[in-house]
């Protein structure tokens, strides 16, 4: 009898991506509060101090910018730090060390000094946890040169671009969504690739609509394109896996094919990367190509809600992607058979 095929969750990717890097580069180890837990988020780091020693998984006390600070040191030594912060919020007391220190090391010193660590950071938002544990804020750290922005949504991205991040020269943000730990695939065996090579992939394709958005705004925008295809509207999808430096290569293509496009973002809309996306696109297609004005799906410009109720109409939704698609395309409601 033929066997099941073997799948693995989003939070044990992430898992076998540390277990990766800890069993096969010595220079790599990893710092952050609660890495001993055994319920820490997703089950993406089980046992990896037990495994690999608690001088190479160090579980730190409540200080951003301690941990961050002693990572980016080593960093600057010689080793590959990966430096675990489990709410973005917060890594915000470590911004200066980021931004202003690890981000611009290489430029200072003409490219002799690389600073190689890997911040990852994990955005925790619904379950009324208010607008202090919430925030995303991917366009912040984008708009930074000299700091890579990864953001994953599937399993075996949240794998491969965690792996590749470690061992790229420059720092990187990687930021994975706690909403994608129920996604689960079939991983394809680990290969170690190039980051400055990963980017922008087409994730389905069509000829009516370009749908573009990176984490779990990418997921969303897949199950968007699986209901609009029921409607008879094919649609592009672009998962942007790689926010800065942004190519914009593979939309602008998109939308010379599709004329029209919806650019999806969890996070806020003013200065945001929907904003970004879409700019990049009008800059580089010929209006005479344009089916439809550009339009953009994000967060209002509000914190988000605490009350249950709120945050449901606050966070994008399949169903409005799909009413947006719609409308794009000159539908006015959706149809079911």
């Amino acid at each position: 009898m033929k066997q099941a095929p073997v799948t693995t969750g989003y939070g044990a990717a992430i898992r076998d991506g540390f277990e990766y890097l800890l069993a096969n580069h010595s220079s790599v180890f990893t710092i952050g509060q609660g890495l001993w837990s055994p319920w820490y988020v997703g089950n993406s780091m089980t046992d990896l101090d037990s495994q690999f020693g608690r001088e190479r998984v160090i579980d730190t006390p409540v200080s951003e910018l301690g941990c961050t600070g002693a990572a980016l040191g080593a960093a600057l030594c010689g080793y590959r730090p990966i430096v675990i912060h489990p709410r973005v919020d917060f890594m915000l007391l470590a911004v200066d060390q980021i931004v202003t220190q690890a981000a611009k090391w290489r430029s200072m010193f003409g490219g002799q000094v690389a600073a190689p660590i890997t911040i990852r950071a994990i955005i925790n938002r619904g379950g009324e946890q208010g607008a202090q544990h919430s925030q995303s804020l991917q366009s912040w750290f984008a708009h930074i040169p000299g700091l890579r922005v990864v953001m994953p949504s599937t399993p075996t991205d949240a794998r491969d671009l965690l792996i590749a991040s470690v061992l790229s020269d420059d720092p990187v943000l990687y930021l994975d969504d706690r909403w994608l730990y129920g996604l689960e695939e079939e991983l394809p065996p680990i290969e170690e690739r190039n980051l400055a090579s990963e980017g922008p992939r087409l994730t389905r394709t069509g000829q009516d609509l370009t749908l573009v958005g990176s984490s779990y705004s990418a997921h969303l925008c897949r199950e968007a394109a699986a209901r609009l295809s029921a409607n008879g509207i094919e649609c592009d999808v672009i998962d942007i896996r790689v926010l800065n430096p942004l190519d914009a290569t593979l939309m602008i293509k998109s939308v010379k094919k599709t004329g029209r496009v919806l650019a999806v973002d969890g996070d806020w809309r003013s200065c945001g990367m929907a904003a970004e996306v879409i700019a990049s696109i009008v800059e580089a297609v010929d209006p005479r190509l344009m089916r439809a004005a550009p339009r953009r799906v994000t967060l209002p410009d509000a914190p988000a809600p605490t009350s249950n109720p709120l945050e449901r109409s606050y966070y994008p939704t399949v169903d409005y992607i799909v009413q947006r698609g719609l409308a794009l395309v000159g539908a006015q409601q959706e149809t079911f058979e």
